[in-house]
């Protein structure tokens, strides 16, 4: 556990300046505020249908009528019509509302965040300035100017001109760009989702990939201070299997990168004449990268559970062994008062709650989270790629096998 030196004690009106309920690495920022302008949001990220359906059909509707106008909605007039292309679908109907739906639930999960470390007296006295300072941080971070419009200008110079034509975009005719020797030409709806459509799905994920920042680097900082852990906690975690629930709310996020991943396979299978089973690496990868970005803050808990684990061994060990060598001295060696009976002896029960005290001791885990935390995060983040399963078995075949299983 770390000691602190040359940190002044919160005064007055530092107490006054951090709020714990006001954190959030969601409620803040400059996009925040000119939503809020908009009357697409409240102060607490209220209005959640109206920002969805405004901000997607933003996206979506001008490239459906655009298409429309130019003949490349449906038919054989591209290899990719619109209304074929399953990421551009994926990405503006489904994940840009998860992203939407993942800033109100974030943000009411985190809010009781600071709090919990609070209430619990997790954080020593010591290491309450620090802690505050911690807080006041992220704030300031979470409403930098500068980091917004430096992502602007990383979406239209990294994003849209490297990133999406290398690794996103179809090299075959499409309702957005014929290919031109060596190059795309643009249609209008192609101009639209270029310059338009794809820089705000980018922006709100980009500034996720901010926001990220914001929450480890507020989690890191909480490392470095003194920590009191109660190794007998019944939650096995010292008392911080609260950051768990917070980390469970990033399902939605998880769930955006599944519904982007399986929207760019599709279109390799359906149009490149790929097959799921050529995609393995990115079926392992993604969901092992989205969770050691999610989970692996948590672990840097790990110093400070592992010292209360060891401390807890130490100091349950020496009160478990001077109560059994009383217990024995009692009981098996003629030390207890004559005519005490030994059925109903509160010293049975007594022995029996030090050991179980000293199992969870023993049990405490060294993360703050379970297994169950991660075979759940891997699972949302996968479910909406499990339709293109379907692309290598048919649904009869499919339910037929599940019939056989069942049966």
């Amino acid at each position: 556990m770390s000691t602190l030196t040359g940190l002044r004690s919160p005064t007055k009106g530092d107490t006054l300046r951090q709020d714990p309920d006001d954190f959030s690495v969601v409620l803040g920022g400059p996009l925040y505020q000119l939503v809020r302008r908009a009357h697409l949001t409240g102060d607490a990220l209220e209005l959640l249908h109206r920002r969805i359906v405004v901000i997607a059909l933003f996206a979506w509707l001008p490239l459906l009528i655009l298409s429309v106008l130019g003949g490349r909605a449906w038919g054989d007039a591209v290899r990719v019509p619109f209304l074929m292309d399953v990421d551009a679908h994926a990405r503006l109907l489904l994940a840009l509302p998860l992203l939407i739906v993942a800033e109100l639930v974030v943000h009411q999960r985190m809010l009781p965040l600071v709090r919990q470390f609070l209430e619990r007296g997790l954080i020593a006295d010591t290491s309450r300035a620090r802690f505050d300072a911690a807080m006041a941080s992220a704030q300031r971070l979470r409403n930098s100017l500068i980091a917004e419009i430096l992502l602007i200008v990383f979406v239209y110079l990294v994003g849209i001109l490297y990133i999406w034509p290398r690794y996103s975009a179809l090299d075959v005719a499409t309702w957005y760009a014929m290919p031109a020797h060596g190059s795309r030409r643009l249609s209008p709806a192609g101009w639209w989702f270029v310059y338009v459509s794809l820089p705000v799905f980018q922006f709100i994920l980009y500034r996720w990939y901010f926001r990220l920042f914001v929450w480890v680097r507020f989690l890191w900082q909480v490392t470095r201070c003194e920590l009191n852990l109660i190794p007998t906690h019944p939650d096995r975690a010292g008392g911080l299997a609260f950051l768990s629930n917070t980390v469970i709310a990033f399902a939605p996020l998880l769930m955006a990168h599944g519904a982007l991943l399986a929207g760019t396979l599709a279109n390799r299978i359906f149009f490149k004449g790929a097959a799921l089973t050529d995609f393995k690496i990115e079926l392992g990868l993604v969901p092992a990268v989205l969770l050691l970005v999610v989970l692996g803050p948590l672990v840097l808990f790990m110093p400070h559970l592992a010292a209360a684990r060891r401390a807890g061994l130490r100091a349950y060990g020496t009160l478990a062994q001077r109560y059994v060598q009383e217990f024995d001295d009692k009981w098996l060696r003629g030390g207890a008062p004559a005519g005490e009976p030994l059925v109903g002896s509160a010293d049975i029960q007594s022995l029996a709650d030090l050991a179980n005290s000293f199992e969870i001791v023993r049990g405490m885990r060294l993360v703050p989270f379970e297994r169950n935390t991660v075979v759940q995060l891997a699972v949302v983040t996968l479910l909406p790629v499990a339709p293109l399963v379907l692309t290598m078995v048919s649904l009869d075949e499919l339910l037929k096998r599940l019939l056989q299983v069942v049966l």
